[in-house]
């Protein structure tokens, strides 16, 4: 089926490349059998546009399967794929009037989920970021003596997964010296011992 695709080629403007000739080739020779695997192929970035192309030869019946499977991936770019292949649908000639309206009412659908997922990505960056921000201000806070006591345990904590993190210590297995020094960090952050010379109450 890869060797079908990429042989669907034909020389443009650009270079070798797909087009309505290769839409006409796909359609003769896969058939609707082929969508499941066909839409397997759309996720791999080497072979996408002439996944598209497959897929859009197959008119009607890709539009489905397709619209299904978008809706189930939370891969943005699988997404955008989905949406170019009815794109071509609604402007392939080859297929009937009735698939490119449900191709084009289909993809306005998804160009509708898209949206939708771009901002809840944005949404859960921003509460990201803002929670580093949050957890940053409490590391200096626990260099200052004066402000280390006004820390929760739970931010303490948050404190010393994060040094974990960024020192390459947060991974098992441990070597006994690397476990020393964690039990010292987690004294020192998180009960505080080198701060107060015991832990908060």
């Amino acid at each position: 089926m890869r060797r079908i695709i990429l042989r669907s080629q034909h020389l443009g403007a650009h270079g070798m490349g797909y087009n309505t000739s290769s839409l006409e080739e796909l359609s003769r020779k896969l058939g609707p059998e082929d969508i499941p695997t066909l839409i397997g192929i759309l996720k791999q970035k080497n072979l996408t546009v002439g996944a598209e192309f497959a897929l859009a030869a197959q008119c009607e019946a890709a539009i489905d399967p397709l619209h299904v499977a978008a809706l189930q991936s939370d891969d943005l770019l699988f997404l955008m794929a989905t949406e170019d292949t009815l794109r071509l649908i609604a402007e392939f000639e080859g297929c009937p009037s009735g698939a490119k309206q449900h191709a084009a009412s289909t993809r306005e659908e998804l160009a509708d989920a898209r949206d939708q997922m771009m901002q809840r990505e944005r949404r859960e960056v921003e509460l990201r970021e803002a929670n580093d921000a949050r957890i940053q201000r409490n590391a200096m806070k626990m260099m200052d003596p004066a402000q280390a006591g006004q820390l929760t345990r739970t931010e303490r904590e948050e404190v010393f997964q994060r040094s974990l993190k960024a020192s390459g210590l947060d991974k098992q297995p441990r070597t006994p010296a690397q476990e020393q020094l964690v039990q010292r960090m987690y004294r020192t952050m998180v009960l505080g011992e080198a701060v107060h010379g015991s832990a908060p109450q």
